[in-house]
């Protein structure tokens, strides 16, 4: 049995308040319709206005509200339009921009390039260099990838510090080469382990060698001097009989390198193990000469 002072079903609210509400919904859809129109209507009417006047009014209004897909299409009538003039720098500058504020770093970073090559004493240059170089930083992919953006990046941002010297920029600039140098030495090191892991010894050897030469401060560094030697005393242990001693003693080489780095190294047991085999393995061949 279904208490009387319980709520009232859906199904049986009064009709005046299921009327009120649904062409309270209508009111509301039809204000957001006409909003939205309305928004229309002005981006077409700039579109097809003659009024340059207009068209960088509404394109300056779009700009400003952060509506940059609307803007974009009105800026680039108004370059065309505008070239030569004292406004031409501004529309480029807004046109070039608007890509980096919508986050497609590819064409921005073309068009913040052409505004610097057709504006290079411009009021925007400065910023538009280095937005430039970010967006290259953007483009920058994991370390697995392609490094062509990353090192295009490095080579913007270097340029831009020789540029503008005493920038405000500066310590941005450095950064961004830090992360971006970080991610190259992530890729190397994980290039030469990868040698590791097939067994490649010899290429392995040589990648970290060449790893620790081009990064001496990177913190990878321990770990690559250990690389080596496993690697040297895997390729000397495993070696045909005429090049075993040089090899050997090569691998013993890598030894001491490591032990004067890294006294206390976390893997000095391991190395210290690996030293034995290698002096019992020479002391082996020496004695049947």
């Amino acid at each position: 049995m279904t208490s009387s002072t319980g709520p009232r079903p859906a199904s049986r609210r009064p009709f005046y308040l299921v009327t009120a509400l649904s062409g309270l919904m209508v009111v509301l859809t039809l204000l957001g319709g006409s909003l939205g129109l309305s928004s229309c209507s002005e981006f077409n009417r700039a579109l097809k206005s003659d009024s340059i006047a207009y068209k960088m009014a509404v394109a300056q209004k779009y700009y400003d509200k952060g509506s940059y897909d609307r803007a974009i299409p009105l800026l680039e009538e108004l370059i065309m339009l505008r070239r030569g003039t004292a406004e031409s720098e501004r529309i480029n500058y807004m046109h070039a921009k608007s890509y980096f504020m919508m986050k497609d770093y590819i064409m921005a970073a073309y068009y913040l390039e052409n505004y610097a090559k057709t504006f290079p004493l411009g009021q925007y240059t400065e910023e538009c260099l280095f937005l430039n170089a970010y967006c290259y930083y953007k483009n920058s992919p994991a370390y697995e990838l392609d490094q062509s953006d990353t090192r295009i990046a490095i080579d913007q941002l270097q340029l831009f510090m020789v540029r503008y010297p005493q920038t405000s920029l500066k310590d941005s600039c450095q950064n961004l080469l830090e992360r971006l140098r970080i991610k190259l030495e992530v890729k190397e090191y994980h290039a030469a382990e990868q040698y590791f892991h097939m067994r490649n010894y010899q290429a392995a050897s040589v990648s970290f060698k060449d790893f620790m030469r081009k990064y001496p401060n990177s913190d990878y560094r321990e770990d690559a001097m250990m690389r080596v030697l496993r690697a040297d005393h895997a390729l000397a242990m495993n070696s045909v009989e005429k090049r075993k001693e040089e090899r050997l003693r090569e691998a013993i080489r890598s030894y001491r390198n490591f032990a004067d780095a890294y006294p206390e190294g976390v893997e000095r047991d391991d190395a210290e193990k690996l030293h034995k085999e290698l002096n019992a393995e020479l002391d082996r061949i020496t004695q049947n000469k």
